[in-house]
């Protein structure tokens, strides 16, 4: 969600002064109980970048003159609760309990001593060091619109790097030159995209400039920080806008290489599409399927994302010019498939996602076989049990991956597509068709052959399996028959 164009100051700060004075009493009390210990707080960050932008925030994040140890102490007092989130990078956790249901109007807050960090120009990781001043903190927040504060309690705005106008003007830039900015964190540069597809907002020229010639520095940031932005950056809003930050700076380049080598060169004839073009129409179009929260895919959905927008990746190296001036991509859906577990594994997503986005990539030709309602009711089964879990997001997929402007084409794809979910749809009426069995289990096998476990057994389940995926549900009487007919042709 991105504010109106152009808002005034003016306008934001109205906006912030009704966000910021219905903010919990817990949270203004928070900060007297550090001021009557001496120390400075301040609600930092993100909670005071959507109080302008009229939203309040869950999670309340401050920036503390208090030491990790006095910080503690001190939450150990205001707070039902309070914990370790990384003392040795000074933040300390705490929660206030509300009377709500469920914790609803709970209290979370994060509180951090005022620091800096930077990189060793050879290490993965930011070297900490605990700061004197509020500014001094603020100076190495990623950007400016994340780099105002309110002093608390008597709600004093502090904005030393214009953030404000910058929130105005619906741009990100950085708080001190980026080049010092980037070098200090490289992972800053990543912010700056996966911040275009949340806000909506554009990269100052100068900044944008200092992440073309620092891209390279993206490699000595771990995978796991890396995941985490890009991760956020594909549930945004507007992926599209970040990813395109990522593509036209070389920052893809660094850390998703697969996207932008989808910019295929188009050969003299435009016989074929620009694959990274039509891979972010596929996404913006399952972005557009996704469902409301007790839908079957609700928004946002990492997996079915990733998968739109990864779809065709194994398009380049399997292109190959035909005689007559054709093009042609064989297998790219294996050889994709593969890419993007590679890719996936590389960035340290869950296992499950890797897995499941992959089948997804693999799958989504699947549907250009079934032509005009051609698949026998056995191959209808086998796309079913095939997809498993990942079917509802397969439906989404491949309605996406349609970018034809042939309105004609379209239509008729559309149409067999509903036909395919119609016959899915009757399969499910008349037997189990989302956890297809045998009709005999592993004990009765062994009971009608009479047989030990063993491979045998296995052997004849993948038989009946076969069998009621090619007819149906058999029952057992007939199960039984055709499991002895094929155990003694097997023995003969």
């Amino acid at each position: 969600m991105s504010t109106p164009a152009n808002p005034a100051p003016a306008q934001l700060l109205s906006q912030a002064l009704d966000v910021l004075t219905r903010m919990a009493p817990a949270a203004l009390e928070l900060g007297e109980t550090f001021a009557a210990a001496g120390h400075e707080l301040a609600l930092v960050g993100g909670p005071v970048r959507d109080a302008f932008l009229g939203r309040a925030s869950a999670d309340l994040d401050f920036a503390t003159s208090a030491s990790p140890d006095e910080t503690q102490r001190l939450l150990a007092r205001w707070g039902d609760a309070h914990w370790d989130i990384g003392k040795e990078f000074g933040t300390i956790g705490a929660r206030r309990s509300a009377s709500g249901p469920d914790g609803a109007g709970d209290v979370v807050v994060e509180v951090t001593t005022y620091r800096t960090d930077e990189y060793d120009p050879t290490s993965r990781k930011p070297v900490v060091a605990f700061g004197d001043s509020l500014d001094g903190d603020l100076s190495r927040r990623d950007l400016t619109v994340n780099a105002m504060a309110v002093r608390l309690p008597d709600l004093t705005f502090v904005d030393p790097f214009g953030g404000l106008t910058d929130l105005a003007a619906q741009v990100l830039r950085t708080p001190i030159v980026p080049e010092r900015s980037f070098d200090d964190d490289p992972l800053r540069m990543l912010r700056a995209a996966r911040f275009a597809a949340q806000l909506g907002f554009t990269v100052e020229p100068a900044t944008r400039a200092a992440i073309v010639d620092m891209a390279p520095r993206l490699d000595i940031v771990s995978a796991e920080r890396v995941q985490a932005e890009l991760s956020k950056l594909l549930c945004a809003p507007d992926p599209r806008a970040g990813l395109e930050v990522l593509v036209d700076t070389g920052m893809a380049d660094r850390v998703l290489p697969e996207l932008p080598a989808l910019r295929l060169e188009i050969d003299e004839h435009h016989r074929h599409k620009d694959v990274y073009e039509h891979s972010l129409i596929v996404l913006d179009q399952a972005i557009a399927q996704e469902t409301g929260p007790d839908g079957a895919v609700p928004a946002p959905d990492l997996v079915l994302r990733l998968a739109a927008l990864l779809h065709d990746v194994g398009k380049p190296p399997t292109r190959r010019f035909e005689p007559g001036g054709g093009v042609s991509f064989h297998h790219h859906e294996v050889v994709g498939a593969k890419m993007v577990a590679k890719r996936l594994r590389a960035l340290k997503f869950e296992k499950q996602v890797v897995k499941d986005v992959a089948r997804l990539v693999e799958l989504h030709l699947r549907f250009h076989g079934y032509g005009d309602g051609a698949w026998s009711d056995s191959a209808v089964r086998r796309y079913v049990t095939d997809a498993g879990p990942l079917l509802e997001r397969l439906h989404r997929l491949t309605r996406a991956d349609c970018t034809t402007r042939n309105r004609r084409k379209a239509k008729r794809l559309a149409d067999a597509y509903t036909d395919l979910e119609e016959r899915i749809a009757r399969l499910r009426e008349q037997e189990e068709i989302d956890s297809i069995r045998p009709d005999l289990d592993g004990t009765q096998i062994m009971a009608v052959l009479g047989i030990p476990p063993g491979r045998d057994v296995g052997a004849a389940y993948q038989h009946l399996l076969a069998l009621r995926m090619e007819h149906g549900p058999l029952g057992e009487e007939r199960a039984t028959a055709e499991l002895t007919a094929w155990w003694e042709a097997r023995q003969g």
